[in-house]
């Protein structure tokens, strides 16, 4: 028997790879269809939870970004998120009426305050504020990062850093009544670049912008998982002594990942609080951080949309369960968690790849999806053996 190269061209070729062009398209129309047909469909109360949780969505994204792809489990995120959103609340309260008796935010000649705080002056500008609203959050999650991961803290270690962060800011806030109104936090906003907040329009303007922050959001995060940096994430997530036994120190690349997260977290802070019309430290508190970690973990984790999915279905549960069922809605929500964990550990994407696959074939009566092909079956198989021929 003799084994000799083919000289003519494989029948079985490789499988192409999908054009990116092909999901920039729906994204783009998905984006549409929420810009567009949502608000004509939704009344004006669930179109502001839409944009709170698409808000709320973006920090799901950078929570996916460390935990599902780089194997980071922060549970300090409410921190970060919060950072963001009290940035864009002292821009709010520095917009005083030219005929307010005070020229100082109204809490603070509450509490005797008769001189402005010197950090607060600089967010009178709006385009100080913008920079401060994701590089702030940024900054410190860059710093807190480095910090951690250059003494090679990971793991349990990590996550109890990071709640230790969150209580340390939680109780830093809560104490400021002077400077943050304490537990009473930043709320009763007016105007935005001279437009009245609580109106209809600038609410949809904002509805918009969330939309907009949100595709800008997952194309970050879809080019930072994508290529060789993105298998370098999954590579620290995986094995990372054997990704130091290669040559890379991660250090650098988790205190980057984690610092855009932050910034993220930032974003979706200052989007969620003019839409809500308040922030206060109890969107620092660790129940918070760990809700957000959920919202991934009930979408699938490393899967980005999962996020996204996740951020959703778990706060639009949460909106019409508390109204419907508003004295054990809770029962419902812990339910939901435990069969997420207990019969879906991918989460809902995860189950629609492999499973919700299966159903549906079996549904429509085709043949169910092989997850570990034989060599009949494999294309690359296929491929391989084209080349030689007996």
């Amino acid at each position: 028997m003799s084994v000799q190269l083919a000289e003519s061209p494989p029948s079985v070729s490789r499988p192409k790879a999908r054009s990116p062009w092909i999901e920039v398209a729906v994204v783009g129309a998905i984006a549409l269809f929420f810009i567009i047909v949502v608000p004509r469909v939704l009344p004006g109360f669930w179109l502001n939870s839409m944009g709170r949780f698409l808000a709320l969505a973006i920090v799901a994204l950078g929570i996916d970004l460390i935990w599902g792809y780089t194997g980071l489990l922060s549970l300090g995120h409410g921190v970060l998120f919060t950072l963001g959103g009290y940035a864009l609340a002292m821009h709010l309260k520095m917009q005083i009426p030219a005929n307010a008796s005070s020229p100082l935010p109204e809490f603070m000649s509450l509490y005797g305050v008769e001189k402005l705080p010197w950090f607060w002056a600089p967010f009178a500008s709006f385009p100080f504020t913008a920079l401060a609203i994701f590089l702030i959050p940024g900054i410190v999650a860059g710093v807190l990062g480095y910090l951690i991961f250059r003494n090679r803290i990971r793991g349990v270690y990590f996550s109890i850093l990071t709640q230790a962060t969150t209580i340390i800011f939680f109780n830093f806030f809560n104490g400021q009544l002077k400077m943050f109104n304490g537990t009473n936090g930043l709320t009763d906003f007016k105007t935005l670049l001279g437009y009245d907040v609580n109106k209809f329009v600038p609410q949809y303007y904002f509805y918009v912008a969330t939309v907009v922050f949100l595709v800008l959001a997952y194309g970050l995060c879809r080019w930072l998982t994508s290529g060789r940096f993105g298998r370098l994430l999954v590579a620290i997530r995986d094995d990372e002594p054997r990704m130091r036994f290669t040559g890379y120190d991660p250090t650098g690349f988790k205190v980057l990942v984690f610092a855009v997260s932050g910034a993220l977290a930032g974003i979706a802070g200052a989007l969620y609080t003019v839409q809500t019309g308040i922030i206060s430290p109890g969107t620092m508190n660790i129940a918070f951080s760990i809700e957000m970690v959920i919202w991934v973990a009930v979408g699938g984790r490393a899967t980005l949309v999962g996020a996204i999915l996740g951020a959703l279905v778990v706060n639009f549960a949460k909106s019409l369960l508390s109204i419907k069922f508003p004295d054990i809605w809770l029962f419902f929500q812990g339910g939901l968690f435990l069969v997420v964990v207990m019969f879906l550990p991918d989460g809902i994407l995860g189950w629609l790849r492999t499973e919700g696959v299966n159903v549906f074939k079996a549904l429509t009566g085709r043949r169910k999806a092989v997850t570990y092909p034989s060599l009949e079956e494999d294309a690359d198989a296929q491929y391989e053996r084209s080349q030689f021929k007996d």
